[in-house]
Parts: structure tokens; sequence; C-alpha cells
């Protein structure tokens, strides 16, 4: 019997020089690979805000700043194990305070890349970051 789960998780939207910072899933079994925003579990008692902080640096390297709340996305799709997850996701933009870009080591992600706007339609972007990214550029 497939079990059900609501995930809550917190994301940031960084873009800049006409580029947008996405990070790559490490999953080995999405190809082509699949690429979303900076971000992820929001853990017990912390706030949105912490885990967007927290996430963005342990994904990219990257230390970000001034989060503003952007969209609160919602979706329900089916694990390969047949469960469905919900997935609430916080968004926000954010600008750059700092650090040098790396890649994860051993999470979700492995990659961090600046991928031009124009770009983009070359790349699998989650569903998700693909519709807040253009909604953040007012298309």
């Amino acid at each position: 019997m497939s079990k059900q789960h609501t995930s809550m998780r917190a994301y940031g939207i960084l873009i800049r020089d006409e580029s947008v910072l996405l990070v790559r899933s490490s999953s080995a079994q999405i190809n082509p690979p699949l690429w979303w925003l900076p971000g992820g579990g929001i853990d017990f008692g912390e706030s949105p805000v912490q885990t967007l902080l927290r996430e963005f640096h342990e994904e990219t390297g990257l230390s970000v700043k001034d989060p503003v709340l952007f969209d609160v996305a919602s979706d329900v799709r089916r694990r390969p194990n047949g469960d469905r997850i919900h997935t609430v996701r916080v968004l926000y933009t954010v600008a750059l305070d700092g650090g040098e870009l790396r890649d994860e080591m051993t999470g979700t992600t492995d990659q961090a890349q600046w991928f031009k706007l124009h770009q983009l339609s070359e790349v699998n972007v989650a569903e998700y970051a693909e519709h807040a990214i253009q909604t953040a550029l007012g298309k």
C-alpha cells in the first residue's frame, strides 16, 4: 500500500548578470539530469528563511541576503516506489552576499552552476523552478 507524505521546503531565486543559479539533482535515476533552485527541506523548528540561508550555502557555497517572499507553490506527485508526496515550496528572491561557488559533496544535489537565462530551454529544469524564474522575469 502506498504512503502519503507532505514536505515543506524553501528555495531561493538568485538572478544576476542575465543568469540564474541552479543546482543539479544527484540522483542517477534521473536522465537527463534535473536542475532546480538552491534550497531544501525545512527542519523541525526552523523558519523558512533559516532553511533558505542554510540550504543555499550547503548546496552552492554562496551566502545570500535580503530574502523577499516571492511565492508559495504546491504540487502532488508519485515517487517511483508508488508513494505520493505533497510538496509545499516557499520561494524567495535573494541577493548575493558572498562566498565562492562550489558543488555539494554529499546531498541531494551534486553541482551548482550559473545558466544564462536564454539557455534555460536547453536544460531539464524542474517545473516549479522554471515557472518561478519566468514569473520573476515578468514573463
